[in-house]
């Protein structure tokens, strides 16, 4: 039985960006191309369940509960596919 990583609570959120959301994503964190953002393998279990190729930008979102475990904080990040 293959079970869904996605669904386990420990592994946040993976999603492929679409082309047309990259170059405003680039532009408002700071950087020149996609292939200065943070590397992840293709390799990796969640990529290859999302079904990623080298290259694509990868969203991934994470929830977090503060100290005080009142406010949950959302933390978005992005890397790109590589070999």
């Amino acid at each position: 039985m293959k079970m869904d990583i996605q669904k386990h609570n420990l592994v946040p959120k993976h999603e492929i960006v679409s082309d047309s959301e990259i170059e405003p994503i680039l532009t408002e964190l700071g950087i020149r191309s996609k292939e200065d953002l943070p590397k992840i393998l293709a390799t990796d279990s969640v990529v290859k369940e999302i079904e990623a190729v080298p290259g694509d930008v990868l969203r991934i979102t994470r929830n977090s509960t503060t100290r005080d475990e009142k406010t949950i904080a959302i933390a978005i990040t992005y890397r790109v596919v590589a070999k």
